[in-house]
């Protein structure tokens, strides 16, 4: 077993922020050692043994062994989460070629989910890197995640409110607003709100994940203590977040309390098993097995069938 500061694996996205602040801006920094990655690294690392714990696509889970889920916290949304975003250059129904974020584990799951069994489509997929305008020059539509998407969102949003009866799914601007480069009209398609209309749940999609042999209480209180810290700095956190990646920190922060869930209570942990049960269905997993939750200090193990 790996000796001196355990290792935490982190996604660099913005969502990821407040479960972490409190090892990253707080009482905690410097304790442990501290990597990040986009969420399918993340996934590597822990896979590999380069890091102790990380925060990794749901999705995840369910392909490696000897690994323990740390209660109570996710990330995850319950209607609309404005940073998994499928963009299409016509009607998701009509797309042949779909071009998937490499740097996506859990949304990439989902994806093929919803093509399958929400859309109707069989179309060819293609893993590229996350960039919208070489994404949608070579295919029909593209999954795009994180910071990136809700960068698009946001400006699809800002170019709705300008354009008089544009619908949810589409905005058109002109050539020098388009959202994405060459395409005139964009159909728009939120991948929680999409999966929440096929399923009635919501979606789980990371969970903090440990190597069995690194677990303690007080490894748990720790992380449950961070997170705790981030929630009740949301503000300081959008602040920050908003110079790095020039955009309104109201937007950020209305993204942080509103799209985004951070615990896993009973509706996540449904929508988290309904998930395992689709990707099982869809040959993405091969089996959906019982999620085992660390033990917490002066409660029973929570487990969640898979």
């Amino acid at each position: 077993m790996h000796m001196g500061k355990l290792r935490i694996s982190i996604v660099e996205f913005l969502n990821t922020a407040p479960l972490v602040w409190g090892f990253t801006d707080g009482p905690l920094a410097g304790k442990y050692e501290l990597m990040f990655a986009v969420p399918s690294q993340c996934a590597e690392d822990l896979r590999a043994g380069r890091a102790d714990v990380g925060i990794i696509p749901s999705i995840e889970y369910q392909r490696m062994d000897d690994v323990v889920a740390l209660p109570g916290m996710a990330i995850a949304s319950k209607q609309e989460v404005r940073s998994l975003l499928v963009v299409s250059k016509m009607p998701i129904e009509m797309a042949k070629s779909f071009a998937l974020d490499t740097n996506s584990r859990s949304t990439v799951g989902l994806a093929r989910i919803l093509s399958r069994r929400h859309w109707n489509i069989d179309p060819e997929f293609i893993d590229m890197p996350p960039d919208p305008d070489k994404m949608l020059a070579r295919a029909d539509a593209a999954l795009v995640i994180g910071d990136p998407a809700l960068r698009l969102r946001l400006k699809v949003d800002a170019l709705q409110a300008k354009t008089p009866g544009a619908d949810g799914c589409r905005c058109c601007g002109g050539d020098d607003e388009q959202p994405v480069k060459g395409v005139e009209t964009l159909f728009l398609y939120d991948i929680v709100q999409q999966w929440r209309e096929m399923t009635g749940h919501s979606s789980v999609l990371a969970i903090w994940v440990a190597h069995r042999g690194v677990v303690s209480p007080e490894m748990v209180a720790d992380f449950q203590a961070s997170r705790e810290y981030g929630l009740a700095r949301i503000g300081e956190i959008a602040e920050g977040a908003a110079l790095k990646l020039e955009l309104p920190p109201r937007d950020l922060e209305r993204y942080l309390t509103e799209n985004i869930n951070f615990s896993l209570d009973d509706e996540n942990l449904a929508g988290l098993r309904r998930y395992y049960e689709e990707c099982e269905r869809a040959g993405l997993i091969p089996r959906a097995r019982e999620v085992e939750f660390v033990p917490v200090p002066r409660s029973s193990r929570q487990r969640v069938a898979g």
